[in-house]
């Protein structure tokens, strides 16, 4: 897989570019080169953490696409075993852009569930590019009555850019199947972790989005609509999409400050991209320790905590005097 660099990481790039120069040069014969080399990597690791101490809500938006990023079959194969594919909606057909499935994590069987996007041309199409037909969330939705009538736990992987808004999709109904998941996740009688890996783009992320602990990888995204699309709305300018993702306040920390997350995931120094392994492994001890302490719940506790916690977004308290 060939690194591709954002706008941003270009000071990081320059550098790793004249370390790999200098490493194909070396023989191991010379001190001056290798000297060099080592004051090269240290430099590196300062620069990346310079930069990525002030990522801007855009520059974070630019990690969340990253095409180089994991995507959800890439965290199946890094933290679980013995994943078994679920396919079709068993009403029209088997929508790609959703994964569904059976997998052991770390001895405990779960059902899986989640968006998929495609890393090169053929398979983005495929996919179609992330973005669900209303089917998918059929398929989706047939699988977590698969989980609740088994009384296994299920853990969602959210990273679409919205749901797909094409006619046909409209005609075999789009928001009624988004408006159904909503309703059914809110009182399945199983323990949900959702997983924001990537972009979580309006009602097509919060189809798989409605969970008792919502989990966020750092550099991933989650909001009502794209910066392009919030900057159409309001300025007719998709261009000012930077301005627009500032205002929305879409990025791990924002959301973590407003309840709407409960924690955010560590990524490698770099973002996911850098270190697929590294990311997944950080994932997983997160989804082991969460499961463990939702298991022992019983389910009519587990379903008065998922109701109050989406009751409670939003909500605004008046202090004394006044003031909220």
């Amino acid at each position: 897989m060939i690194l591709q660099y954002l706008d941003f990481e270009r000071p990081i790039a320059d550098l790793e570019n004249k370390l790999e120069q200098l490493r194909r040069g070396d023989d191991g014969t010379d001190k001056t080169v290798r000297d060099e080399i080592s004051k090269l990597e240290k430099k590196i690791v300062k620069v990346r953490k310079d930069v990525f101490a002030n990522l801007t809500r855009w520059q974070m938006t630019q990690l969340a696409r990253h095409p180089n990023r994991p995507y959800m079959l890439d965290y199946i194969n890094f933290c679980f075993k013995n994943f078994i594919e679920i396919h079709g909606d068993r009403a029209f057909h088997d929508d790609a852009p959703i994964v569904c499935g059976f997998a052991e994590l770390e001895g405990e069987r779960v059902v899986v569930i989640g968006h998929q996007k495609g890393r090169n041309t053929k398979e983005k199409i495929a996919r179609n590019f992330g973005m669900p037909n209303p089917e998918g969330y059929r398929k989706a939705l047939r699988v977590m009555k698969l989980a609740e009538k088994f009384h296994l736990p299920i853990i969602t992987f959210i990273d679409t850019p919205g749901a797909f808004p094409g006619i046909g999709a409209e005609e075999r109904g789009q928001s009624e199947a988004i408006a159904r998941n909503l309703l059914e996740m809110s009182h399945l009688k199983t323990p949900i972790i959702v997983a924001v890996v990537g972009e979580g783009g309006s009602g097509g992320a919060l189809a798989l989005g409605v969970g008792d602990e919502i989990l966020m990888m750092q550099y991933s995204i989650y909001s009502v609509i794209s910066p392009e699309g919030c900057a159409s709305i309001l300025w007719r300018d998709p261009a000012k999409a930077e301005i627009a993702a500032e205002m929305m306040k879409i990025t791990s920390p924002d959301l973590l400050k407003f309840g709407v997350i409960d924690r955010i995931i560590p990524e490698p120094e770099g973002g996911a991209h850098r270190d697929h392994k590294e990311a997944a492994e950080s994932l997983k001890k997160e989804l082991v320790q969460t499961l463990a302490s939702l298991l022992p719940l019983p389910i009519p506790q587990l379903l008065d905590r998922r109701y109050a916690k989406f009751r409670a977004m939003g909500q605004f308290k008046k202090k004394a005097g006044g003031a909220a």
